[in-house]
């Protein structure tokens, strides 16, 4: 079955995007969307961007509307990724790179530097709080990158990085949502 979410913001806004139903894929809500994007408001434009875990491209889409230099894209469904692709030509979204990975596969690999991060796993899986601790421990995060999380309510995340400073956090029905940011010093007790 087709869906369908509408951008926000930026070049494409009002413009619709498509999506098929899978299993785990649950679209970042338009309210939360438009949460997120006014705390990035000055955090997108020329930056390089991850969204770990793209399922309909919500997130990524909106960056890339919003000036963002390059999107990775990564999303292990083939049925999903060909959507994604489809989206990403219907708008000329040539700064959107679309993998065909898992994201641990992926983050497995040859690290590259990254500004901003978009982590909206399927929930109840355990792969939030991983996804953090690989993209802090292998290296993918630029110094003072911004890191979005959006998780199933209530989760704890003890085990975030001890880099990563909560900026800003919200709720919003099932859903707990958090803009962190990696410090640039660390203070270590001695």
């Amino acid at each position: 079955m087709n869906n369908k979410l509408r951008i926000i913001g930026g070049d494409w806004r009002s413009r619709h995007i498509l999506f098929n139903d899978a299993e785990g894929l649950r679209p970042t809500a338009s309210r939360i969307r438009e949460t997120l994007f006014n705390w990035l408001q000055n955090d997108v434009e020329n930056r390089v961007c991850l969204d770990l875990f793209a399922g309909s491209g919500a997130l990524s889409f909106e960056a890339a509307s919003r000036g963002a230099k390059q999107v990775f894209q990564i999303e292990n469904n083939a049925h999903v990724c060909r959507k994604l692709h489809e989206n990403a030509l219907k708008l000329s979204a040539n700064t959107i790179k679309l993998i065909q990975s898992d994201a641990f596969r992926f983050l497995s690999g040859n690290s590259q530097l990254f500004d901003l991060v978009f982590i909206d796993p399927p929930f109840h899986q355990g792969l939030a709080v991983q996804s953090c601790q690989w993209l802090e421990d292998k290296g993918w995060l630029t110094t003072g990158a911004k890191i979005y999380l959006e998780v199933e309510r209530g989760l704890s995340l003890e085990e975030i990085p001890t880099q990563w400073r909560c900026l800003k956090q919200k709720s919003a029905g099932e859903v707990d949502y958090y803009l962190f940011q990696r410090q640039i010093n660390v203070r270590k007790n001695a």
